[in-house]
């Protein structure tokens, strides 16, 4: 594993959270949210967190260690660009756990319209804000290759669980390993639905969920996250003690 810290002593990430990391990022792969882009994260201290190895993260093998990240200062050799994001976000958000930065292909073709899917079903729900409104929108097309704008994406996701990239896929953050894919799989869930209503002309006010609705759906209880995360590591080669 490649470790870069200037702190007199970095952590180690533990074999489990390697595993994990894998798990997750070829989890993410096999339910199509990524592709050759992509990237994830879990957060090990409060100034560091692991990366998945800078390959596809489908290819990912036993073998292809993570690299240990501070939350600011330069980026270690052979780390991707983008991994500026989780940088500005885990340091602004204390309790985001985990990070996946993903390719969907259905919020992608949403946000090309600058729209994101609204709650008009249970998935849906978890990305609702009080006005109504769904995953906050970053306008803009360009790839984040510098901190300021990685720390004004950080600004714009604000407190939210996910934010959308025009044209560049989506930011989906959580407690830990489980919410961050279970919550990435549920946006481009919303995504299909609310694409799907536009093709039948049924996309207006009167599909959308109550704010009453919409909070009773936010429920976690009943294993919600677990079981999604169960369903898309299935089968995964390495099995491991989630993180």
């Amino acid at each position: 594993m490649n470790v870069v810290s200037t702190a007199p002593n970095p952590p180690v990430a533990t074999e489990n959270s390697e595993r994990a990391l894998r798990q997750a990022a070829r989890a993410l792969a096999r339910s199509g949210l990524v592709h050759a882009y992509g990237h994830c994260s879990v957060r090990l201290d409060a100034e560091h967190f692991l990366v998945c190895a800078a390959k596809p993260m489908g290819t990912l093998l036993p073998s292809d260690a993570g690299t240990v990240v501070r939350t600011a200062g330069a980026l270690p050799d052979g780390v991707l660009g983008e991994v500026r994001i989780h940088q500005q976000v885990y340091a602004r958000r204390p309790e985001v756990g985990a990070i996946c930065r993903i390719m969907p292909p259905q919020t992608g073709l949403l946000a090309l319209l600058k729209r994101t899917p609204r709650a008009r079903h249970g998935f849906g729900a978890y990305f609702a804000k009080p006005d109504g409104s769904g995953p906050v929108l970053w306008d803009d097309p360009r790839l984040l290759r510098d901190d300021a704008a990685a720390g004004r994406l950080a600004d714009t996701l604000a407190a939210g669980n996910a934010l959308v990239m025009r044209a560049n896929g989506a930011v989906v953050v959580g407690a830990n390993l489980i919410e961050a894919v279970s919550l990435a799989w549920f946006l481009e869930e919303a995504a299909r639905v609310e694409t799907g209503l536009m093709a039948l002309g049924q996309d207006g006010d009167h599909s959308l969920l109550s704010a009453d609705e919409t909070i009773a759906r936010q429920v976690v209880a009943g294993r919600v996250y677990e079981r999604m995360w169960e369903h898309l590591t299935f089968g995964d080669p390495e099995p491991v003690d989630p993180v």
